[in-house]
């Protein structure tokens, strides 16, 4: 019986499929991908409902609080729920489904989590500054053909390549 965990989709399939999602995603909702709207949408619910007064007096968060529409009811946050969804099933499916911490023998397993935590963070601020994710600020602008769309992936891209070389002792 074949190791189903050695199993990958060919990374040309994903990039097609991608590209048709992105397409079906303009067609049916008039704009691109994006995560990081999901995630403000996340934390104006929860800043809402954990400090009331604060988010209703707050110049940012008032923006997105209303009584017709929940932060929540956004469909931006039902594409991450899908998003997680799809890769738990893909992961139990093949046989990679497993809680555990992958790193390099030189760093320990704490240090990997706090990278990763420094770089969601740095990623997530960045996006605000960017007024997107990679998702929504390149690859959704670069199918428009927009000109903020590839220097936004020139940036993303070129930026990760200059700080792998000093922070790949944490992977290899």
């Amino acid at each position: 019986m074949k190791d189903k965990s050695k199993i990958y989709w060919n990374p040309y399939f994903g990039g097609v499929m991608l590209g048709l999602l992105l397409l079906a995603t303009f067609y049916i909702t008039g704009r691109g991908l994006g995560a990081s709207g999901a995630t403000k949408s996340a934390v104006v619910a929860i800043t809402d409902k954990v400090a009331p007064e604060f988010a209703q007096k707050s110049a940012y968060y008032s923006k997105f609080l209303s009584d017709d529409n929940h932060p929540l009811n956004q469909w931006l946050v039902f594409e991450v729920i899908g998003i997680f969804a799809g890769a738990l099933l893909s992961g139990a499916l093949s046989g990679r489904l497993k809680f555990k911490t992958e790193h390099s023998p030189k760093i320990t397993s704490g240090r990997r989590l706090l990278f990763a935590a420094l770089g969601g963070i740095a990623f997530g601020i960045g996006s605000q500054f960017g007024r997107g994710c990679t998702s929504g600020a390149a690859l959704s602008g670069m199918a428009t053909l927009a000109l903020g769309g590839f220097i936004a992936m020139l940036a993303i891209f070129g930026s990760a390549y200059a700080f792998a070389y000093f922070f790949r002792k944490n992977w290899i």
